[in-house]
């Protein structure tokens, strides 16, 4: 059995929401996909803000997810 710190850290680092939309495969990769673009755009800000990365390179990084998420979301919902 997992410790439950492990769990809770989890949890901390990687939270997520439950999805309550249209119940299809579809949607609900898309949402995950979308939650983990969330996540990681969290993480680049904090990082920029912490000053541990320039605003440049925040930029780049964040256009790089975005063009990822758009992507997916004309892949797997097949809309522009």
């Amino acid at each position: 059995m997992e410790d439950p710190r492990v769990i809770n850290k989890q949890n901390f680092l990687y939270p997520r929401s439950s999805y309550y939309g249209k119940l299809t495969a579809e949607n609900l990769i898309f949402n995950a996909n979308l939650q983990e673009f969330s996540q990681k755009v969290g993480f680049i800000s904090n990082l920029y803000t912490g000053g541990k990365m320039s605003g440049e390179e925040a930029y780049f990084q964040i256009e790089a997810l975005w063009e990822q998420l758009r992507h997916s979301k004309q892949t797997i919902l097949g809309s522009d």
